[in-house]
């Protein structure tokens, strides 16, 4: 008989190690991680340039670009005056945790009280791999459809924020957030869901909110 290798569990249990220690290496620091995950085009880069205008003043901000090449976000990012460290993944479709501890390890995290990681632009591997991020959010954009969180159950399951942008579109594409709201609650009751468009503006001053809101809990948790 053959000897059978369960490789994902191994790859999990690898991973949940380079996890636990990113989590040790941020509480060590007090900075907080957030995982931005999502479609390529759903908007994440939009998105944290107006978090980082929103939060610019109360909160030091980094941002981990993860793309399989170039820097077009990167240098986004900065123009808004945020740190950005480039992590080429070398054709990988996700983060994982060996990779966020290494781009964290770029950082003085004494300089930063929160990082948002940009993961790679998808509804499928990201779900899989813990980073050790404090927080995980997701968009969703309009034009994908309200019928995502059933072609991409894991995603819906593991998300603490989901973000609908685009949602002025929401006519043209026949978006029902109410359905949205149902196929979501189907999955994660706890996930909190916020309609926003990265393009005017709307919206996004709930995220900001919602933000600062677990901004504040962790660091009174801290104390």
């Amino acid at each position: 008989m053959s000897e059978i290798i369960e490789v994902k569990a191994g790859i999990e249990a690898e991973n949940e190690k380079y996890a636990a220690e990113v989590r040790k290496l941020l509480r060590h620091h007090q900075t907080r991680l957030i995982n931005l995950m999502a479609s390529p085009g759903a908007g994440k880069t939009s998105l944290l340039e107006q978090t980082i205008d929103g939060l610019k003043g109360a909160y030091r901000i980094a941002v981990l670009e993860a793309d399989v090449d170039a820097d077009v976000d990167a240098r986004r990012i900065e123009a808004h005056g945020a740190k950005a460290v480039q992590v080429h993944t070398g054709g990988s479709c996700h983060m994982d945790a060996s990779m966020t501890l290494q781009a964290l390890q770029m950082l003085n995290l004494d300089d930063y009280d929160l990082v948002f990681l940009e993961n790679v632009g998808n509804l499928v591997c990201p779900a899989e791999f813990d980073t050790g991020a404090d927080l995980k959010v997701m968009i969703l954009s309009v034009p994908e459809g309200d019928d995502k969180p059933l072609k991409y159950p894991l995603m819906f399951k593991v998300t603490d924020c989901i973000l609908v942008n685009k949602i002025d579109t929401d006519e043209i594409f026949d978006f029902d957030l109410q359905k949205l709201e149902k196929n979501v609650a189907s999955l994660n009751e706890n996930a909190r869901i916020i309609p926003i468009s990265a393009f005017t503006g709307s919206g996004v001053e709930n995220w900001i909110v919602y933000l600062r809101e677990k901004l504040m809990a962790w660091n009174y948790s801290c104390h």
